[in-house]
């Protein structure tokens, strides 16, 4: 397994470090913070390949961090020059494995003694006067690659010339059409699981005979007729016959097929769960890593619940598993606890999320937990009314929407305050919860939830004696004639009843109201905490 992953200047991270879970890895992050990447990088460090070609042949400018080629180019010539840029991808191997021994070393970035490989993209010794004569002509800041050497070593500091046993590794991106070079891929995974070497040899020699067959039976005809020509073409006979090269072995002619229709002709999105079954199905020895991106692409609600059903059957203790994705169902079903969290200030890994709070967001897996995952600054209310008052307090306050704000108001619809706050508290989320006190005091119900809460993390409840839900609470800072007013009530509508009864509408009338409005204190703390300082 991979214990640790060292990644320098490579696309988006200037300097990474990770450490995954030995099982499964559940990556998400927001737009732009590198979950592709990340696959992508273990991908050639594990293979030598991106997208399936060897990467001497895909290496370009822009697999550099931009900042790191800035830099070159600003201070070349300078007194204190900064070096050319250089790409390092560095994979921290357990000793568990046979085949891990043989990597076994100290060749690497951290000195430390363990099995694991290396990447390192940088200007090549060949190419040193070449390089020298392009950096002093008048050139474009663009870094010639084509200069540049890929070294792939183990840590005993041997080269690689193909990837070793050990590293086996299956890659799925859900994302992609099927091309046809796909669907071989994919038949070779098939065959490899299912079929033993007899197994195959048989095949091979019924397929032989079968083109046999047909050379003397169905072709006869033809080289009868050209048999009878032919002394004008050549002076020996020609005929046709069937290929029985390698290159018209019997695996190059089957594909698989679903329901009686090749597999390259069915859904996107049942070739994306049959691509992640195939991948997990293979045995350890032939898959030891599984990179799968995205597996909700192209998949319905309950054709998503159905793979990922499947990958929680077939993920074992033999597979190490990378899954980026942007879905909440995915990440709440698969569990909290294999969370890899990508962000501008690097990874985060929850390792000690309670046991129950990963099972209670695995049967709530329908909500949207990575809102709370991804948000900056996080405002927790118990529901959709709720939401409403606090988006109309937070622009009556601060003259700006949430929104503009940058801050996200989550509604629980039901869900634990103590259960979002302990993820908050791992994920080290700023957040504020707005609570009704439901006729408790404040204290008993900070209680509960006191060992989650710090300078970052309040929870903003509702004065007793004021009411003891949101409605009392802003008839109580209102006054009876102004909720009148606001809520344009009949006369025969008592506010008191009316509001309590009519949560949602009395909500939106506020929220679109022209008059002024007196928000409660707890909510006016809530903004002023939720507003960013700059």
């Amino acid at each position: 397994m991979i214990n640790k992953i060292v990644i320098k200047g490579y696309r988006l991270f200037k300097e990474l470090t990770i450490e995954p879970s030995p099982g499964m890895n559940i990556v998400v992050g927001d737009n732009e913070t590198g979950k592709s990447t990340l696959l992508e990088a273990i991908g050639l460090a594990l293979t030598g390949r991106v997208s399936g070609r060897l990467a001497i042949e895909e290496l370009n400018p822009y697999w550099f961090h931009v900042d790191n080629v800035r830099d070159y180019f600003a201070n070349h010539g300078a007194a204190q020059q900064v070096g050319p840029p250089e790409i390092l991808i560095e994979l921290y191997l357990d000793s568990s494995h046979a085949d891990a021994q043989r990597m076994r070393g100290v060749h690497n970035s951290l000195r430390q003694d363990c099995p694991g490989v290396r990447i390192h993209i940088k200007p090549s010794a060949d190419y040193k006067v070449e390089f020298d004569e392009y950096m002093k002509a008048d050139h474009p800041a663009v870094l010639p690659t084509e200069f540049y050497d890929i070294d792939w070593r183990d840590f005993d500091d041997q080269p690689i010339r193909r990837r070793p046993a050990g590293l086996a590794l299956s890659f799925i991106d859900s994302r992609t059409i099927r091309s046809a070079s796909g669907v071989d891929y994919h038949t070779r995974q098939i065959l490899s699981s299912f079929l033993d070497e007899k197994e195959r040899a048989g095949i091979a020699v019924a397929h032989r005979k079968a083109r046999h067959q047909m050379t003397v039976e169905a072709l006869a005809s033809v080289n009868k007729q050209i048999a009878q020509s032919s002394t004008d073409l050549h002076d020996n006979v020609i005929g046709l016959t069937m290929d029985q090269s390698a290159r018209a072995s019997w695996e190059t002619g089957v594909v698989p097929q679903v329901k009686d229709i090749p597999f390259a002709m069915i859904g996107q999105g049942q070739q994306a769960a049959i691509k992640v079954s195939l991948a997990m199905r293979r045995r350890a020895d032939s898959a030891r890593y599984v990179l799968i991106e995205e597996p909700e692409t192209h998949l319905s609600y309950s054709g998503l619940r159905r793979l990922i059903a499947r990958i929680e059957m077939l993920a074992g203790d033999e597979q190490q598993t990378f899954i980026s994705t942007h879905s909440s169902f995915v990440l709440n079903r698969l569990g909290l606890d294999k969370l890899l969290l990508l962000g501008s200030g690097g990874a985060t890994r929850i390792s000690d999320l309670s046991p129950d709070t990963v099972a209670y967001f695995k049967h709530l897996s329908g909500y949207d937990t990575l809102r709370l995952v991804l948000a900056t600054r996080l405002v927790l209310v118990e529901g959709p009314s709720d939401e409403m008052i606090f988006e109309r307090a937070f622009q009556d306050i601060t003259d700006r929407t949430t929104a503009q704000a940058g801050v996200d108001v989550v509604s629980m619809g039901g869900i634990a305050f103590a259960r979002a706050l302990e993820l908050c508290a791992k994920l080290d989320r700023p957040v504020v919860a707005l609570q009704d006190n439901d006729g408790a005091t404040p204290a008993d119900i900070l209680a509960d939830v006191q060992e989650f809460l710090s300078d970052d993390r309040r929870l903003s409840i509702g004065e007793p004696t004021l009411g003891h839900t949101l409605e009392p609470q802003l008839l109580a800072a209102n006054g009876e004639d102004t909720m009148r007013t606001i809520l344009d009530l009949r006369p025969q509508d008592n506010p008191a009843t009316w509001m309590p009864n009519h949560k949602t509408e009395t909500a939106l009338r506020i929220l679109e109201s022209s008059h002024r409005i007196k928000h409660p204190t707890y909510i006016v703390e809530a903004v002023a905490w939720a507003q960013p300082t700059t």
